[in-house]
């Protein structure tokens, strides 16, 4: 089995390859392909990550290109995590957005929106490569921001075999999971919403309800992503709540810690990657091993524990990256494939159509949510039920993203703008035609022609 990842030369890409090889023994992986465009970047990054994969699995045929035919070809499962225009343009859609007081979160926020304009036409070329090169039965996990839009975009035109991933809901089960000290698959979660949007109604363990007892815990408050939300708020909704919903129910608090704070979290991020990327281009990964993991973990470090802080005022204090027992997001996807070895159906949370699972969507909606995965198809859990607030807050993004999709696809302003002014956070005709004007002139050398 073939499985390539878009991006190889990311700065998470140590952390995949180390997932990777360690279970692809078990998932029947025989060959991993990083592919990256930026030669330097594959060359670091890229380089650890095969140097990881050596050591941890070296019957596993590990190898780099910059040729995404190459990655593409005969490939069964693809995975892409690509940020096109770098962390510095990054910064530049936040910006925009917090010079006209509006957040600029970039996958929540209306930096969302000008990061799509990047991340859609590249990921529609990878997508027709693998129609043309990549094994009949291909299937595509997308963790490219604003990865709820993304996957909607990429299903609007026709790309049905992709999935849109995110490790934020399996991160916040397994928090839960280490408080009652079982392991994450014990721990049972419903889960609706969408991509960074989404509220947990159910969590059991061997079929006991958990969720007002978490909800009620001081530890959970302390040790888990509830840690961004007052214990009022959680009891008065009465859901687990994802963490990205704190830009939502804190607006003016985000806002404002955004502001008044000594950089944004792009800033701090553009900062760190390129501290560690120059750190790391002068050792060799072969002779200076251990020392390249050194600098990695304590730089990624420096990242997982300032997660949020800008925004929240709170610091956490993450385990070591690659020596930790999580997967982040390529366990998501390894997830996928554990099922589908199995030869049973298992479960797991995906952004998938929504086909009549949340009331009040349309079929062809891309929801977060809980899916029952068999070899043969990916079913989302039925929720005939849903807090009626939660409701109110999906309904309104998902129209946000529905509108967005059909700017992207049509490259109309009109639609930019319309779906901007629909955004919850910007909710205004005259913002959002600010915002779209400064965006479509950011975004000019990328992505061309809109009208």
């Amino acid at each position: 089995m073939k499985l390539s990842v878009i991006g190889g030369g990311g700065v998470r890409s140590p952390l995949l390859a180390k997932s990777i090889a360690q279970r692809a023994k078990k998932l029947g992986i025989t060959e991993l392909v990083f592919m990256d465009i930026d030669e330097e970047k594959l060359r670091i990054y890229g380089g650890l990550s095969a140097e990881l994969s050596r050591r941890l699995n070296p019957k596993l045929a590990f190898s780099m290109t910059k040729d995404p035919v190459e990655a593409v070809r005969d490939a069964d499962y693809l995975i892409t995590a690509i940020r096109v225009g770098g962390d510095s343009l990054r910064v530049q859609d936040e910006r925009i957005a917090l010079s006209l007081g509006v957040l600029g979160q970039e996958t929540t926020g209306a930096a969302g929106f000008s990061f799509s304009m990047r991340s859609v036409p590249a990921l529609a070329e990878y997508c027709e490569l693998a129609r043309r090169y990549a094994k009949p039965s291909i299937k595509v996990f997308n963790f490219t921001n604003p990865a709820g839009l993304v996957s909607q975009t990429l299903r609007d035109m026709g790309y049905d075999f992709t999935y849109g991933i995110c490790d934020a809901p399996i991160g916040m089960l397994s928090q839960f999971a280490a408080l009652y000290g079982v392991r994450p698959e014990e721990l049972e979660g419903e889960c609706y919403g969408l991509n960074h949007l989404s509220f947990f109604p159910s969590i059991r363990l061997h079929k006991k309800e958990l969720l007002k007892e978490l909800l009620m815990r001081e530890d959970a408050l302390e040790k888990t992503d509830l840690r961004y939300f007052e214990k009022d708020l959680l009891l008065h909704m009465g859901l687990g709540l994802n963490e990205y919903l704190y830009y939502f129910y804190y607006r003016e608090k985000a806002l404002s810690n955004i502001l008044n704070a000594p950089s944004t979290r792009g800033e701090r991020i553009e900062e760190i990657n390129r501290r560690m990327t120059e750190e790391l281009s002068g050792m060799d990964v072969k002779s200076d091993f251990e020392a390249c993991l050194r600098c990695f973990e304590r730089c990624y470090g420096e990242r997982e524990n300032a997660y949020m802080e800008r925004e929240t005022g709170i610091h956490r204090d993450s385990s070591p990256a690659l020596s930790s027992g999580g997967d982040g997001y390529a366990g998501v996807a390894l997830r996928f494939l554990e099922i589908l070895k199995s030869g049973k159906a298992g479960t797991m949370i995906l952004s998938v159509p929504n086909r009549g699972a949340i009331p009040g969507l349309k079929d062809d909606d891309v929801v977060e949510i809980s899916c029952e995965i068999t070899e043969s198809s990916v079913r989302p859990h039925r929720f005939p039920e849903v807090d009626e607030r939660a409701l109110e807050l999906i309904r309104r993004v998902k129209s946000y993203e529905r509108f967005a999709s059909r700017a992207l696809r049509r490259r109309s302003i009109k639609d930019a703008v319309d779906c901007l002014m629909l955004h919850p956070l910007v909710n205004s005709y005259s913002l959002a035609k600010e915002l779209c004007e400064k965006y479509l002139e950011l975004n000019a050398p990328y992505c061309g022609g809109w009208s």
